[in-house]
């Protein structure tokens, strides 16, 4: 990864479907405090429409690949405002942020930069790409982390994603974790991490 001037500040963990921000907030409060950065989790705006607990960015039910894009782009200006009142209340401007997503939160940060939102970077733990760049993301520093036994979002997802992010320009890499399944092992943190500190470190 080539050096760059940009100064992270702020670390915001985006939680799966069905999940909560509680979920993620070990591990936003381990990492930022290593890092020496805020980190927050938020919970997504919806109630999850499958069960009693739980949030979501947007409802899967009966969701296909034809109509995941048009889920995602109107749930678009509520994942804005989660992020903007996070960044507002560290201080800090979305320049100065990186997302972390997992599942659908990998979703919904991935296409908050494919729709020309500008971040920090992004780190995205078993996603994938809800639709094509419409803007340029020249530079733009993202890791995907999937696991290749992952039964929900398949490894192909994330490969698929790789490729449309590089084509708009951006600098992205890609992680497979051998054996995981949907989740964030031990073995796809320490990548994740690793991300992270080169972000952080100004690399």
């Amino acid at each position: 990864m080539s050096a760059r001037t940009a100064f992270v500040d702020l670390l915001i963990f985006l939680h799966g479907v069905g999940s909560s921000g509680d979920d993620l907030a070990p591990l936003a409060k381990a990492w930022g405090a290593r890092l020496g950065v805020a980190a927050v989790s938020p919970d997504a705006p919806e109630p999850f429409d499958q069960a009693a607990v739980g949030r979501q960015w947007f409802s899967v039910l009966g969701v296909t690949a034809a109509n995941r894009p048009a889920r995602v782009e109107a749930a678009a200006a509520r994942f804005d405002a989660v992020v903007d009142a996070a960044i507002g209340a560290a201080g800090t401007t979305a320049e100065r942020t990186v997302l972390v997503g997992f599942s659908q939160g990998t979703i919904m940060a991935l296409d908050a930069l494919v729709r020309g939102r500008h971040f920090a970077g992004v780190l995205g733990f078993s996603g994938r790409l809800a639709r094509d760049p419409v803007a340029s993301l020249e530079g733009k520093p993202i890791l995907l982390v999937h696991g290749d036994a992952d039964g929900v979002i398949p490894i192909s997802e994330a490969i698929a994603a790789r490729h449309a992010l590089a084509a708009a320009g951006a600098e992205v890499d890609f992680a497979r974790i051998a054996g995981e399944g949907h989740g964030i092992g031990p073995a796809a943190a320490a990548v994740g991490y690793g991300f992270l500190e080169k972000l952080c470190a100004g690399e």
